[in-house]
């Protein structure tokens, strides 16, 4: 059992839960996931429990555990290091076998739990990178989406992953690779954050609240993997492989930067009517009025974003030591190929320098 800090160790319920099992004479292990994992994390752990009979991985937390263990999950049968099999690091494909895995987030965000991937992070000749393991069958084999586990989320990580889950929502709605069943359940998904995250974020123990986003965050990993993300991802990625900041602060910190300067480019651009008409729906969702002309939708929507990211006290990049030197190098590392509108270098720059 992977989980993200020290509560088992005094938990009665887990106690007993060893003592059950112990009766059973089944053996429960314990790692624990403190930060984003690395490639050197997985083999430490995959190393260390590859030559046990071992059944069962099972992660309990929030997306950098459940990477984590699905990562496990999928190296234990291999005896090699994962990096040779990150896409873009290595060059190697895996090839699908992996140890039974139970995902149990207790965040509503990454949507990890109905994912095939697994993020790491690391270092490369000296270069910084977060990268996937990825193969259609590290979905996990089982899923326990409950929204109490998130009753006890803190408040900045409440907002950070909602963000997060809204994030995914929107891009894979937007997506160039979007369909009509991607789209249908990325916007039952936002509609559930945009009633129920500031919710969450002031009662961390409105149940409904937690449960709409449970759902929601849970919907945002199935669009995601068939729909993609955009560039706010893009962002998370270059920003996450140099500096320790948490990945839902990325996406929430740049979500609305990001989707304004799409809808300049959608008012400025008749071709992209298509892309006018997707914001046009989201504006009606987000203010519940259904007679505004198509740019006071789009204008409601870009305000809409800028003032959530501010309710809910999302930090800015500079809080995590990012710089006005480090905004090139981010820019040239920053990938976009599923966002809807393309854009250069220094646009790039110039969103990121919005948020310092």
């Amino acid at each position: 059992m992977l989980t993200g800090s020290k509560s088992h160790e005094n938990n009665k319920a887990i106690v007993e839960l060893i003592n059950n099992l112990e009766k059973e004479k089944i053996i429960l292990d314990f790692e624990r996931i403190v930060h984003e994992p690395s490639p050197g994390d997985i083999d430490g752990i995959t190393n260390k429990y590859r030559d046990l009979d071992l059944q069962v991985v099972v992660a309990v937390g929030g997306g950098s555990v459940l990477d984590a263990g699905k990562a496990v999950s999928a190296m234990l049968p291999l005896n090699e290091p994962v990096k040779d099999y990150l896409e873009g690091i290595g060059t190697r494909f895996h090839p699908g076998i992996k140890v039974f895995f139970v995902a149990v987030p207790t965040t509503a965000g990454t949507g990890s739990e109905c994912t095939a991937n697994a993020v790491l992070s690391g270092t490369e000749g000296g270069v910084a990178f977060k990268r996937s393991l990825r193969h259609e069958n590290l979905v996990p084999d089982v899923a326990f989406v409950d929204a109490l586990f998130s009753v006890s989320c803190p408040k900045a990580t409440t907002a950070a992953s909602g963000m997060d889950a809204l994030t995914q929502l929107i891009e894979s709605y937007l997506s160039v690779k979007s369909g009509p069943v991607t789209d249908a359940l990325a916007l039952e998904g936002i509609v559930q954050i945009h009633h129920n995250l500031v919710k969450a974020w002031e009662n961390g123990e409105n149940i409904n609240a937690r449960s709409g986003m449970a759902y929601a965050a849970m919907l945002s990993g199935i669009t995601l993997a068939n729909a993609g993300l955009g560039l706010v991802h893009g962002f998370a990625s270059s920003v996450g492989a140099s500096f320790e900041i948490p990945h839902g602060v990325v996406c929430g910190t740049m979500l609305s930067v990001v989707n304004r300067n799409n809808i300049r480019s959608v008012l400025s651009d008749s071709e992209k009517d298509n892309l006018a008409k997707k914001y046009v729906f989201l504006g009606k969702i987000f203010s519940g009025i259904e007679t505004r002309e198509k740019e006071w939708y789009l204008r409601f929507t870009a305000d809409y974003l800028d003032e959530l990211t501010a309710r809910l006290e999302i930090p800015r990049l500079g809080k995590f030591g990012v710089t006005t030197a480090d905004l090139e190098k981010i820019a040239g590392i920053t990938d976009h190929k599923s966002n809807p509108v393309r854009f250069q270098k220094e646009q790039l720059v110039e969103m990121l320098r919005e948020r310092l």
